[in-house]
């Protein structure tokens, strides 16, 4: 075969696979499955283990019983219903059944058998009771309301009940609707309302000791940008003089001087990934373990050493009492709304997800309304915003992306106009904001409510729920979130990572706009390597979103890049 032929081959192979994972959700309801057969084939792939002495682990959602126990159980009638549900995502590797991880459906399935709505015998194969969820959410995302479509047994009137005994706090039913046979949770779902909650003070600017914060003024004085600029940042265009002044000045003046100046500079130049690192400051003055230095330190030098880390400490934690004082005013949360209206209508949101491309039809996406809560709440002493998006469908992490770059551009002082030019052809790196805040609001079925009326099935309506769910949200949602934040200070890292991150990647967020950034183009295997060698020690686009995400996620095993939002 000529070489060529054998490339066309590969990449005609490669496209079809692509494409068949890019199917939208009408495209992919044309195709013809067949469940049965491509069960059969699994199930024969499982006999062919065991008659070869392979060992066959069971799936942990899967409860096993003996075959005299399967037989000698009753057949009850099964009904398709909507599960509707809320939890919180902590601990859980997010919503979609895994063979090996702890998922929501998971547990939700096993409290199904455990509560007598699911038979013995389809106790280890959620295929058989049809189930399909309405919105896979990432890990560690949460839901107010979220619904599962599938065959159970709901004879007992108190089925709910025994449901949530079996289930942990996290999780909780909300209602069984007994619904058409037709219903698919999944198919039939107009649209999704997320919520995503964040400190205030990720509005801030970037400091303008960090490489961000000086990029951000000297390309707009290069672009002849600078006073529209400052206008952008007019509400906040004192915030780090006075912050320096009233928080962090006092600290550095409690040091000896002979450290002062190496506190100061490991904290504006440090290394985003090492929070400990202390540049340029002597080899005997640098973390054990460093590869600069020297062999052996003295107690002396070990003394000032932990003097010096002890020091960066304190002034990061004066930082973070600074963020957290911090109040938005109503002007910076108007620039938050008009960065927010950027994203309304059918948009091409390949630079928001993975593993598409700007030609993929699928990429095009409809948000119907996006919201900030213009009355900022305090908990703890942080101030909180509370961030409403209502759309179709959503693919993965594009929420995330969402918020993370209508924050960037709110912090950076951009115009937001900025956030059109993304859904251009050029590849931007675009981080996604801390999954901690994000949550599944509830899915919208007002088509099937619609015809539910009409042969007298009960409508979808998750406000009849609304002082059961709003204490759960509360309590396991929201109660969650702020904690976490507080202890991890996860959203202070996720831009401080951007602030510091030392090269072009996220400049298109300055005045220089996307040519700012090093273009990314979708080069050949062949021509990766050869820029790689010539771009040695520089980050890939890859790497550098892997560095200034705050928590790193394991997408193996989500097929296709998967949906957030369905």
């Amino acid at each position: 075969m000529d070489n060529n032929e054998g490339r066309a081959s590969g990449s005609e192979e490669v496209e079809r696979k692509r494409k068949k994972g890019d199917m939208g959700r009408t495209e992919w309801s044309r195709q013809t499955l067949d469940k049965r057969g491509r069960l059969d084939k699994e199930n024969e792939k499982k006999r062919r283990k065991i008659e070869n002495g392979e060992e066959v682990r069971a799936p942990i959602y899967a409860t096993q019983f003996s075959k005299e126990d399967i037989e000698n159980e009753q057949r009850r009638p099964k009904k398709k219903v909507a599960v509707l549900l809320g939890y919180s995502g902590t601990g859980y590797k997010g919503m979609q059944l895994s063979d090996t991880e702890k998922t929501i459906e998971g547990e939700l399935f096993t409290a199904f058998v455990a509560a007598g709505a699911i038979s013995k015998a389809n106790a280890a194969d959620p295929k058989k009771s049809s189930l399909v969820r309405c919105a896979r959410t990432d890990k560690g995302v949460h839901a107010a309301g979220n619904i599962v479509s599938l065959k159970l047994i709901v004879e007992d009137e108190d089925i709910v009940q025994k449901i949530n005994e079996k289930l942990s706090s996290q999780i909780r039913v909300w209602d069984i609707l007994v619904a058409n046979k037709s219903f698919s949770s999944y198919q039939m779902c107009d649209s999704r309302i997320y919520e995503y909650l964040m400190p205030s003070y990720c509005f801030l600017p970037p400091h303008p000791s960090t490489f961000l914060g000086k990029k951000i003024v000297e390309i707009a004085e290069k672009e002849g940008d600078l006073e529209a600029h400052k206008a952008r940042q007019e509400e906040v265009s004192n915030y780090w003089e006075e912050a320096d002044e009233k928080y962090v000045r006092p600290v550095l003046e409690g040091f000896d001087e002979d450290i002062r100046e190496l506190v100061k500079n490991a904290i504006y130049h440090e290394k985003p990934e090492d929070d400990e690192s202390l540049q340029d400051t002597p080899a005997a003055e640098k973390p054990a373990g460093d590869d600069t230095a020297k062999p052996q330190l003295t107690e002396e030098e070990e003394a000032r050493r932990r003097r010096i880390i002890e020091a960066v400490k304190a002034v990061k934690a004066a930082y973070n009492t600074a963020k957290r004082a911090y109040r938005i005013p109503p002007a910076r949360v108007a620039r938050v709304q008009e960065a927010l209206d950027k994203y309304l209508g059918t948009k091409n949101y390949y630079n928001y997800t993975i593993q598409k491309l700007f030609k993929d039809p699928s990429s095009k996406r409809h948000i119907k309304s996006f919201k900030v809560d213009t009355t900022p709440i305090i908990i703890n002493g942080t101030e909180w915003l509370s961030l409403k998006v209502h759309g179709q469908s959503f693919m993965m992490h594009q929420i995330r992306k969402m918020v993370a770059m209508a924050t960037l551009i709110v912090r950076c002082g951009c115009d937001s106009k900025r956030i059109l030019d993304s859904y251009g052809p050029t590849k931007i790196a675009i981080p996604k904001a801390p999954g901690l805040g994000l949550l599944l609001e509830r899915p919208v079925f007002n088509g099937y409510n619609r015809k539910a009326e009409e042969t007298g099935k009960k409508p979808i309506n998750f406000d009849l729920y609304a002082t059961e769910m709003n204490e759960f949200k509360q309590r396991e949602i929201y109660d969650r979130i702020f904690r976490e934040e507080e202890e991890t200070n996860a959203f202070a890292s996720f831009f401080n990572h951007i602030d510091h991150f030392p090269q072009e990647e996220f400049l298109y967020i300055t005045s220089g706009g996307i040519p700012a950034a090093k273009a990314v183009t979708q080069p050949s295997a062949a021509a990766a390597a050869d820029s790689q060698q010539s771009e040695k020690g520089r980050k890939s686009q890859r790497e550098a979103l892997a560095e200034v995400e705050a928590e790193s996620e394991d997408e193996s095993n989500l097929p296709n890049g998967g949906e957030e939002g369905g």
